[in-house]
C-alpha cells in the first residue's frame, strides 16, 4: 500500500489534527468547569459527564473516519448524535454553550452539500436555543436575551462553514490538478523513453546496415566470384579474391567491435576522412572492377578539422552509395567529390550506371537510412537519377554555426 506524505495531502486534511486537538481541549475545559460547578447536583454532573463522554467517543469513532472517507452514513449518525448531546449538555449546564464554535464547523466538514450543512446548522442552533430556554425556565426575558446570540452564532457559523466548504473544494481541485499533472508527466516520460529507445534502435539499424551488412555483402560477392574463377582454373585470381575476403572479414570484425565500444567507424579512428574515402574507393575497385575516383575541392587539413560527427555522416553516405552501385547500378565509373561551401560541407557520389526513378518506392533500407542519418545532423540529401543515365547523390551538412541557428 502506498502511503502519501502530509505534503501530498490537501490543506484541509493537513489541518484536521488541529481541529481534533481544539475539540478535545474544549471538551476537557467544559468538563472541568462542570465538575467544579456548585450549580449542578451530583446527578446532573453524572449525566453531564456521560453526555460529554458519549460525544468524545462518537467524535473518535464516527467523525474522524467520516472526515477523511466522506462516508455519508457515519457523517449523519455523528451529527445527529452530536446535536442531541450538545443540546442536552447545554440544558444541564448552559455555560457550555461556547462549544458551538467548534461543533458548528464540524457540520460543514462532514457535509457533501451546502444545503445539508445549512439545515443541520439551523437544527443545532434551534436545539441549543431551546435547551437554554428550558434551563432559564421558558421566560420571555430569557428568549430575547438568547435570540441575539443565536442569530450571531448562525451568521458566524454560516460564514465559517462557507469558508470551510470553499477551502475543501479548492483543495480537491488542486489535488485533482496535481494528480493530472503527475499523470501527464509520467506519460511524457514514458513517451520520451519510448522515443529514445526507438531512435537508438534506428541508429543501431543504420550502423549495422552501413557496416556489417555491407561488409557481408562484399564477402558474399567475392566468394561467388572466387567460386566461378576456381571452376575456370584461375588459381591466382582465386587467391586474390580469398585475400580480399579475409581483409573484408577482418574489417567487419573491427567494425563490430567498434559498434560495441563506441559507434566511431574504425576507418576514421585509424585515418583521416580523405584517407578513409580513398581506401574505400581502392577496395571497391579491387572487388568490383569499377573505376572509383576521389576528388577533393578542399585542402586535406580542412577535411581533418571537420567535427567527428560530420566525418562519420559523410563516410557512411559514401559507403551506402557505393553499396547501391555494387547491388543495382552496373556502373563502369564512380566519382566521389568532397566539397566545402558557404552552406557547409558536402559529398557527392555520381556514377554512370543504370539509374532509377527516385520517386518510385525504394526496395531497400539504404537510402532511407542515409536520409535519416543526414537529417539527424541537420543536413539534406538530394538524389538525381533517371533510368539509363546514372545516379548522383548529394549530401550537404551545414556548418556547426548554421546548424545551431
Amino acid at each position: 500500500m502506498q502511503v502519501s506524505s502530509r505534503a501530498d495531502q490537501p490543506i484541509w486534511l493537513r489541518t484536521l489534527f488541529g481541529w481534533h486537538v481544539v475539540f478535545y481541549v474544549l471538551l476537557v475545559v467544559v468538563t472541568l468547569s462542570a465538575s467544579i460547578s456548585s450549580e449542578l447536583s451530583a446527578g446532573r454532573k453524572t449525566a453531564y459527564l456521560t453526555l460529554v463522554g458519549v460525544l468524545a467517543l462518537a467524535y473518535w469513532l464516527l467523525a474522524i473516519p467520516a472526515m477523511t472517507s466522506r462516508n455519508w452514513l457515519l457523517s449523519n449518525v455523528y451529527r445527529l448524535l452530536m446535536i442531541g448531546c450538545i443540546a442536552a449538555a447545554v440544558a444541564l449546564y448552559p455555560q457550555s454553550v461556547f462549544i458551538l464554535f467548534i461543533v458548528s464547523p464540524q457540520i460543514w466538514l462532514l457535509s457533501r452539500r451546502t444545503l445539508d450543512a445549512i439545515v443541520l446548522t439551523l437544527v443545532l442552533l434551534v436545539a441549543v436555543g431551546t435547551a437554554q430556554l428550558w434551563a432559564a425556565g421558558w421566560t420571555t426575558d430569557a428568549f430575547w436575551s438568547i435570540l441575539p446570540w443565536m442569530l450571531i452564532s448562525l451568521v458566524v457559523s454560516s460564514l465559517m462553514g462557507i469558508w470551510i466548504d470553499r477551502v475543501i473544494a479548492q483543495s480537491q481541485q488542486r489535488a485533482d490538478l496535481i494528480e493530472e499533472l503527475e499523470s501527464t508527466r509520467d506519460e511524457l516520460a514514458a513517451a520520451h523513453h519510448t522515443a529514445g529507445v526507438m531512435a537508438e534502435r534506428e541508429r543501431m539499424a543504420r550502423e549495422i546496415h552501413d557496416t556489417l551488412a555491407q561488409g557481408m555483402t562484399s564477402i558474399v560477392m567475392l566468394a561467388q566470384t572466387a567460386a566461378v574463377e576456381l571452376e575456370r582454373g584461375g588459381a591466382d585470381s582465386v587467391a586474390r579474391r580469398l585475400s580480399a575476403i579475409e581483409d573484408t572479414a577482418r574489417e567487419n570484425l573491427a567494425e563490430a567491435r567498434a559498434l560495441v565500444a563506441a559507434f566511431t567507424p574504425v576507418a576514421l579512428s585509424e585515418a583521416t576522412l580523405t584517407e578513409a574515402l580513398r581506401r574505400q574507393a581502392e577496395r571497391f575497385a579491387a572487388e568490383t572492377g569499377v573505376d572509383v575516383q576521389v576528388s577533393l575541392d578542399m585542402p586535406d587539413e580542412e577535411v581533418a578539422a571537420l567535427p567527428q560527427g560530420q566525418q562519420v555522416v559523410l563516410l557512411r553516405a559514401a559507403q551506402e552509395a557505393l553499396a547501391n552501385v555494387r547491388k543495382h547500378a552496373g556502373a563502369r565509373t564512380v566519382l566521389i567529390t568532397l566539397t566545402m561551401s558557404a552552406d557547409g560541407v558536402g559529398i557527392e557520389i555520381s556514377d554512370d550506371g543504370n539509374g532509377f526513378e527516385p520517386a518510385a518506392p525504394a526496395p531497400g533500407y539504404g537510402l532511407a537510412a542515409m536520409r535519416g542519418r543526414v537529417e539527424e545532423s541537420g543536413g539534406t540529401v538530394q538524389v538525381d537519377s533517371a533510368p539509363g543515365r546514372g545516379t548522383r547523390i548529394q549530401v550537404l551538412i551545414p556548418s556547426s554555426g548554421q546548424e545551431d541557428s
